[in-house]
């Protein structure tokens, strides 16, 4: 080998080992930053301020809360939830929310929320506590959120982490279907999982949901949810029963019963199907639980919320 040869070798060398390095250092200059997160852990509080809130329905609120900066995400895993904390009355009152933003959302995390009056409910003369003082806070008042929590965790593709109980490792439930039964604000947890699912590209997990709810008035998102079965009409079915059912409606009247699931939603099949249910307890224990026996559901495959 010569020593212009020589010579050549080198100066090709060098200058690939530049290129490499400039290749490096341009990577990490350009690659995209994560988004800074708002939440912690379940244990840290972090007091965000009221940006806006409305009325959607006669008794229902939507609740916008900003987060630190307009980088800032809430850092909240599709199917957990976070809890409210405030002092009302003298007593520290907690409850669990679930956003119906996803976490790709900047700078501000949307809450949609029942008000329960008071004197409306013999068995709750005083109403809800928490949703009152959050339907009465005002404009740029602050609301402490802590985070994440819960035992259910989508991670995308039809698979679920659902640990046994929140000290447990997770279990991971590979899924082709998911049913989702709700009453009235039980929409809530549902909704971010099914705005994740029908957004990701990549997702063919197949939803139907039976949403119960007092009257047609009381039906909470109902345009989200139509705008969600018309845009997505092989991936999601939607169906509503009512307890006042005004004339001509197309869906269903009375509460959830056994035939009802069997008509509208996925059947057991290959345990490949989750069924996911939020509402008040009654409609749990006594409508939602009882049906899905008799229609044998495996227990393992159901997820109350």
């Amino acid at each position: 080998m010569t020593q212009n040869t020589t010579a050549v070798i080198a100066v090709v060398a060098s200058v690939s080992a530049v290129v490499a390095i400039s290749g490096v250092v341009l990577g990490l200059i350009f690659r995209p930053k994560k988004p800074k997160r708002t939440l912690v852990d379940s244990d840290t509080k972090i007091p965000l301020r009221v940006v806006d809130r409305s009325f959607i329905t006669h008794d229902t609120i939507r609740l916008k809360l900003g987060l630190p900066t307009a980088d800032h995400v809430l850092g909240l895993p599709v199917g957990n939830h976070v809890y409210f904390s405030a002092k009302i009355d003298g007593n520290m009152v907690v409850r669990p929310y679930t956003p119906i933003t996803l976490d790709t959302q900047k700078g501000y995390v949307d809450f949609v929320i029942k008000v329960y009056k008071g004197n409306v409910n013999p068995k709750f003369p005083k109403g809800g506590v928490m949703s009152q003082y959050l339907a009465s806070l005002p404009i740029d008042g602050f609301i402490d959120v802590r985070g994440p929590s819960g035992k259910l965790e989508y991670k995308g593709c039809g698979l679920f982490h659902i640990k046994p109980d929140l000290r447990s490792s997770p279990n991971p439930v590979k899924v082709k279907h998911v049913n989702m039964i709700c009453g009235g604000s039980g929409i809530t947890p549902m909704f971010q999982l099914l705005s994740y699912i029908l957004q990701s590209k990549d997702d063919t997990t197949q939803i139907a949901m039976v949403f119960a709810n007092v009257s047609e008035k009381d039906i909470i998102l109902r345009d989200e949810l139509e705008n969600f079965k018309d845009k997505y009409p092989n991936h999601f079915r939607l169906w509503y029963t009512l307890n006042e059912a005004p004339e001509r409606w197309a869906y269903s009247t009375g509460y959830v019963n056994e035939q009802m699931l069997q008509e509208h939603i996925y059947p057991v099949k290959d345990n490949d199907t989750i069924t996911l249910i939020c509402g008040p307890p009654s409609f749990i224990e006594f409508a939602c639980l009882p049906s899905l026996t008799k229609l044998d559901y495996p227990k393992n495959m159901i997820h109350v919320f």
